[in-house]
């Protein structure tokens, strides 16, 4: 919503505070097509040029993560802290060999299957398993440093992929004023064509040629820089679940009791998506 609520104020106090000011209109929106055909195809090219087509489908889901917002709610992070403390809990009374069918096959288990949303997610889903896993097949005598270096590199290795669209969508934003120049060197060039006619005919063409200019830097610092600012934050928020899980294995393999490993997962959400100590052991209980 406050995007578009952005989209708008933006349109409405450029324009609108040029026409309130005195300023024609009229040979703005004439040159507007043209010139966002030259930029926005450039625009288009370069990002072919310099992304696979799978970035490409990455860059336009981070353009939706924009309007959509984080994906992950404070119920959420309430679910993931019962699915991994549930797990962890089976693990430390039953013993690992209890663990195995529903890290092996979670889109069966009744544990995994009580949080559709989470299993909807195969890097968090992967990230729980592909730990649990180890430790099983160690028969938990592995260093729990050790498991953490390797859910660290998952992580990781999750957030490089995560971030291109936004990065991508910087790389546009720092394009745009440069490819604007070239659609007004453009329509200079058509100008300087035209220089035998009258001094009216010029300055419209002039005008027409300085949109360019325009767009660019307004396409790169009202828009597309914004948009690439929301989608980086948005993809760190959903994030910070990745972690949670990390804080709830690492701490239930130090041996640490269960409201530390609780605490330890809570403290690395944000404010506004932290479940309350009261809410996650009555979730506990509740199961």
């Amino acid at each position: 919503m406050f995007p578009v609520i952005g989209i708008v104020v933006l349109i409405l106090l450029v324009f609108g505070g040029f026409a309130f000011t005195g300023g024609n209109l009229e040979p703005v929106l004439h040159a507007l097509p043209h010139e966002m055909l030259i930029i926005g195809g450039a625009a288009v090219g370069s990002l072919i040029i310099g992304n696979s087509g799978k970035d490409l489908k990455a860059l336009a889901g981070g353009m939706g993560k924009v309007f959509k917002g984080p994906t992950y709610k404070k119920d959420d992070y309430l679910d993931v802290i019962l699915l991994v403390s549930t797990l962890m809990k089976m693990m430390r009374t039953e013993g690992p060999v209890a663990v195995e069918p529903h890290i092996e096959d979670p889109a069966n288990s009744p544990i995994f299957q009580q949080y559709p949303k989470l299993l909807k997610d195969q890097t968090l889903v992967h990230l729980i398993c592909d730990t649990l896993r180890l430790v099983v097949v160690s028969s938990g005598t592995l260093d729990p440093h050790a498991v953490e270096e390797v859910m660290d590199n998952a992580v990781k290795n999750h957030h490089h992929h995560a971030i291109k669209p936004a990065d991508g969508l910087q790389s546009l934003a720092d394009a745009l004023p440069a490819l604007g120049i070239v659609a007004a060197v453009l329509g200079v060039v058509k100008t300087m064509g035209s220089i035998d006619k009258p001094p009216e005919i010029l300055g419209a063409m002039i005008g027409s040629a300085l949109v360019g200019t325009f767009l660019g830097v307004l396409l790169a610092y009202g828009l597309v820089g914004p948009f690439a600012t929301r989608a980086r934050t948005v993809i760190e928020s959903d994030a910070a679940i990745y972690h949670t899980v990390k804080q709830l294995i690492i701490a239930s393999l130090h041996g640490h009791p269960q409201p530390l490993v609780i605490e330890a997962a809570r403290s690395g959400v944000d404010h506004g998506n932290q479940p309350s100590f009261a809410e996650v052991f009555d979730g506990m209980r509740g199961r």
